[in-house]
């Protein structure tokens, strides 16, 4: 497991429209929900890094993002404008 950076992000980003995401303690489904983000939240991503692989409405991705300390969504929910890495990689 990775460590979170205490660097405060200042890009936010939106969660998808109409979609309340689960938020992971790691990159990944086999992770334990921590709490979920209601439709049209926003959120920081202070890192990114490779998990289990997630399709959601944009696109198929093994991204993850380190939005708070042991907190994780799928990018595949999150629009970031890029099929890639917006962040630096967590670690």
């Amino acid at each position: 497991m990775s460590t979170e950076s205490a660097t405060t992000a200042t890009t936010r980003y939106s969660v998808a429209p109409g979609t309340r995401l689960n938020v992971r303690s790691g990159p990944g489904t086999q992770y334990p929900v921590v709490r979920s983000l209601a439709a049209g939240s926003t959120v920081a991503i202070y890192c990114q890094m490779p998990g289990t692989w997630v399709t959601g409405p944009y696109g198929t991705t093994n991204i993850w993002d380190n939005i708070a300390p042991g907190e994780y969504a799928s990018d595949a929910y999150v629009h970031t404008g890029s099929d890639g890495y917006v962040a630096r990689r967590c670690g």
